[in-house]
Formats: structure tokens, C-alpha cells, sequence
């Protein structure tokens, strides 16, 4: 199974979730994408479920002599989250990536003030918070952004995505209320892969799918 490109996932992933809206679920929802990659499949989500949709900006922490390798991940206000198996793996304690964390956390904050305009982030206290990335590979990124919003007191999350590794899926699931995915290959190497279009989104293809739904 393939998708064609990420709103026909969104549109797929929109129809499961319109089930699970009939049968009195999700109650009183905002849909948050994370970018970029998300915010494509978030807006078909966001218009069939005719909630508002924001972005919820997440940075990956990367090794010091190879950032693409990530060791960790942060959102929004929220702490970063280590991958302690891959630190101990490279002899790196949290200590060592401060200057990483430094740097991205600029970059994240650079992000959200792009996004938003100076908008605040949406309020999600006691609300359904529906989480929304393209695809889920080893669940570091979906980890920090779904930590940083619990402690915000959602009354309900979920995380929704077109296709996830088995692995990746079954760790949201401890993090999520629900985790709503609709493809576990088990041949999984990248996202990119479950998709026949998969051009890199740019910030102003953010901010025209944000401005045809503000929250």
C-alpha cells in the first residue's frame, strides 16, 4: 500500500477519524500538525473534522559529529527528550549536546514565531488534541511533541498518522490515548517510501494551509 502524496493520506486518515467522531468520540477537537511534512495531511483532517488546525514545531537533537543521527527531540515549551540507549551508545551525556540544544531550541522558537505571527499557541486544556504527522519511523519527534502536550492537560490525545513503523507505533501507544495509524508495514525503512510524491514542504506551504484554518 502506497499513498499518492500526503492529502490523499490525509484524506484517508480524515475518514477514519470522522468514524471514530460518529461513534461520540473525540468530542470538541483541535488538530495539530507537526512540520512540516504533517501539515499537508493535518488539513485534510482539520477540514473534515471542521476543527481548527495549528502547528506544534518539533526539533530533532542531533550528535555533535553527525546531526543526522538523532539522539533526541523537543516541542514546544517542553523538556527535550533523550534517547538514553543511543547516548550511552555514543558516550554522550545530556551535558555534551547543550550547545545542539541551545541551537535548536533558537531554531524552534524562529519556527513557531514564522508560523504563527505572533499568535499564541492554541489552548488545549481539557480538549481533544489530535496530533498529525506524515509518517512515524522511530517515534522520537511524535514522543516529544506528545509529552510537551500532555502537560498541558489535554482532555484527550491522539496521535494520527497514514503509516508507521510496528516498532514506532506501539511506543505512542504508551505515550497517546489513541494512536490511529493506518498502514504497519513491516518492511519499514522510511517514511518517504509509503508515498508516490514526497517533495519537501516549504514555510509558506504552512502558512497558506494555517491561514485557511486558524484557530
Amino acid at each position: 500500500m502506497r499513498f499518492r502524496d500526503r492529502r490523499q493520506a490525509g484524506r484517508a486518515v480524515a475518514a477514519r477519524l470522522r468514524e471514530r467522531r460518529g461513534e461520540g468520540a473525540l468530542p470538541d477537537p483541535v488538530v495539530l500538525a507537526l512540520p512540516r511534512g504533517g501539515v499537508a495531511v493535518a488539513a485534510e483532517v482539520a477540514a473534515a473534522l471542521d476543527a481548527p488546525l495549528d502547528v506544534l514545531v518539533v526539533r530533532k537533537v542531533g550528535a555533535p559529529f553527525h546531526e543526522e543521527y538523532g539522539v533526541g527531540a523537543m516541542a514546544g515549551d517542553g523538556d527535550v527528550v533523550f534517547d538514553d540507549a543511543a547516548l550511552r551508545g555514543l558516550g554522550l551525556s545530556e551535558a555534551d549536546l547543550a550547545p545542539v540544544v541551545e541551537r535548536e531550541r533558537a531554531e524552534l522558537r524562529r519556527r513557531e514565531r514564522a508560523y504563527r505571527g505572533g499568535r499564541p499557541a492554541p489552548e488545549v486544556r481539557g480538549r481533544t488534541v489530535i496530533v498529525v504527522d506524515d509518517g512515524l519511523a522511530t517515534g522520537s519527534t511524535a514522543r516529544a511533541a506528545l509529552r510537551a502536550l500532555r502537560a498541558r492537560e489535554p482532555g484527550y490525545l491522539v496521535l494520527a498518522t497514514p503509516v508507521g513503523s510496528p516498532e514506532g507505533v506501539a511506543l505512542m501507544r504508551a505515550e497517546a490515548d489513541e494512536v490511529v495509524c493506518l498502514y504497519e508495514p513491516p518492511a519499514f525503512m522510511a517514511v518517504g517510501q509509503w508515498y508516490e510524491e514526497f517533495d519537501q514542504l516549504t514555510d509558506e506551504d504552512v502558512l497558506g494551509a494555517l491561514r485557511e484554518r486558524q484557530v
